[in-house]
Order: C-alpha cells, then sequence, then structure tokens
C-alpha cells in the first residue's frame, strides 16, 4: 500500500517542498531591504538621518551666513524674520550656526565611526581566525581596553594634544573599535569552520585569502550594523567632548561645543542657544541607533522564518 502524500511533500521523501511565500524566489539582500523597510522606526530613522544631511551639507549654500566673524550689532537677538533662531553671543546665526556645526558633528561622527569599524573588523577578524594562544592574546588586548572607559581616554588625549576635526576622528576611531572586534571575532569563529573555508585551506589557499574572499564578505552584515552603532556613539562622543571645551576650536564648532557656548545663555531665557543643538544630537543619535535595530532585525537570518 503506498503512502498518501501530504499537501507539498515530495514523492520518496519525507521532506516538505513547500516554501515560505515571503522569501520563495527572493535573494537574500532583498529580503533584507523588505524586512527593513517593514520596520517603520528604522525607516524615519533613515529619513531623519538624510534629512539632516541634507540640512548641515545643502542648507548652507541656500541659507547663507557669516560664521566667521564677530558681529557685535546683532548679539543676542530673539527668534524673528531675519533671524529664525535668534543669534548667539557673538552676533553668529543661529540656524546657520547648527547647519555649520551639525557639518562637524556628522562628519566626524561618521568618518571615526567607519574608522572603528574597519580597525575592529580586522583585528577580530585575525584573532577569530589564528585562534589558540593568538586569539587569547588579541582579545586580552580588547578586554584591557574596554576596562578603561573611552570617553576617559578621549579627554586625557584631547586634552594633551588639543586636536582638531582631523586629530577628534582619529582619536574617536581609536578608542571605539574594539566592542566591534568582538563581534567580528564571533562571527569569525563560525565562519572559520564552513565546508568552503576548510576547503580552500585543504587546497593550499593563504590565510589572508581566507579571510578576504570568504570570512569578512560573510560578515558584512554583522560589520554593517557595528558601524551604525559606532556612528552614533561617535557622536555623543564629539558632544561630550567639545562641551568641556575639548573639541573643535573656534571658529569651527559641534553640536557639543554650541551647547557649552549656549548653557549660561540659557539660564537668562535665551533657549535658542540650547534647544536646537541639543535636540539636534538626541535626534541624530536616535535615529542612527533606530537604523542599527533595523539592520540588526534585517538581516537576522534566525527571523525570516
Amino acid at each position: 500500500m503506498s503512502a498518501v502524500l501530504q499537501p507539498g511533500q515530495a514523492p520518496g521523501t519525507g521532506a516538505s517542498t513547500e516554501t515560505d511565500p515571503e522569501t520563495a524566489g527572493v535573494t537574500g539582500l532583498r529580503l533584507a531591504v523588505r524586512r527593513f523597510t517593514r520596520n517603520r522606526l528604522a525607516v524615519i530613522g533613515l529619513v531623519v538621518v538624510v534629512l539632516f544631511f541634507l540640512f548641515c551639507f545643502v542648507g548652507p549654500f541656500l541659507y547663507s551666513t557669516d560664521q566667521t566673524h564677530t558681529l557685535l550689532h546683532q548679539v543676542n537677538l530673539a527668534p524673528s524674520g531675519s533671524h529664525l533662531l535668534g543669534t548667539d553671543a557673538v552676533g553668529h546665526d543661529e540656524l546657520g550656526r547648527l547647519m555649520f556645526g551639525g557639518k562637524v558633528s556628522l562628519l566626524v561622527g561618521l568618518a571615526a565611526g567607519v574608522l572603528a569599524t574597519v580597525i575592529g573588523t580586522l583585528w577580530g577578524a585575525a584573532a577569530g581566525y589564528a585562534g589558540g594562544w593568538v586569539d587569547a592574546t588579541m582579545m586580552r588586548v580588547v578586554d584591557a581596553g574596554i576596562a578603561i572607559p573611552a570617553l576617559f581616554i578621549l579627554l586625557v588625549i584631547s586634552a594633551i594634544s588639543n586636536p582638531g576635526v582631523s586629530g577628534l576622528i582619529v582619536i574617536i576611531g581609536f578608542v571605539s573599535w574594539l566592542v566591534p572586534s568582538r563581534l567580528i571575532r564571533a562571527e569569525t569563529l563560525t565562519l572559520k569552520n564552513r565546508d568552503y573555508v576548510l576547503t580552500l585551506r585543504a587546497i593550499g589557499g593563504g590565510h589572508t585569502r581566507a579571510i578576504g574572499r570568504h570570512i569578512l564578505p560573510n560578515s558584512i552584515s554583522t560589520i554593517v550594523v557595528a558601524a551604525t552603532f559606532q556612528v552614533a556613539d561617535a557622536i555623543l562622543l564629539v558632544a561630550y567632548v567639545s562641551y568641556l571645551g575639548l573639541g573643535a576650536q573656534p571658529p569651527a564648532t559641534d553640536w557639543g561645543g554650541m551647547l557649552s557656548a549656549g548653557l549660561t545663555a540659557a539660564y537668562s531665557g535665551r533657549w535658542w542657544l540650547i534647544l536646537p543643538p541639543g535636540l539636534a544630537i538626541i535626534l541624530v543619535v536616535c535615529a542612527f541607533n533606530a537604523i542599527g535595530d533595523g539592520l540588526r532585525d534585517a538581516f537576522d537570518v534566525r527571523g525570516r522564518g
């Protein structure tokens, strides 16, 4: 007597041939994009980031202001039709200052986040692939670095060297790579035992080729998610350092420096000197974190079923 086949069961097998209608015929990247766009908070975060980049990098061409010279004839003006967010203690238009400072904050945050992710990726991949005592030694370095607060290291170096914008990028990048290195190392420990990596090693393929051609490309989702969170952390670190007067030096500024400069004036009722940069920092950091959460969920293989 022949067995009755269940719907979706192939003849002669016990396995079901049914596929998830959501994932059928969809590549991994397209599925990730679809899952990301269904995350409303992540999409809102992406829109907020894009709007802020347009505001800071395109806005100055449409709303031109003098952010270099002292303008004593328009000091501490309240918001009006000619100055939408008022002016500060040296006569700079606050809306233009918000664009000017946002350009520095976003540039430093993005560049430092990418630099930290690159360093952490290379370190974690090398440690995880090497294994043994090499892995143990490299990860003890990471553990020792994580034990020291990154903000403390950043403040000490900034106080000694008084860095500019490029210096902030390098310093923040070199104090923020520790967490990404642990994530990539964990991913590498899993990938290095896959068949395609073992086959490459069996036919004489080099370690660099195994890491560059197989391990890193298959870790791209973890790398992208880590980079997103690193950018948010870097923007906060820039704000912390600048708030204490160790960030970008005048006439350059960033949102943290604007907060520091406007704190005293805010007590006298000039709210426009502290509220806009504070809200900008909060919105951008929350937006990048929302994008990171959305990317993590989109690339999560375990959640696709």
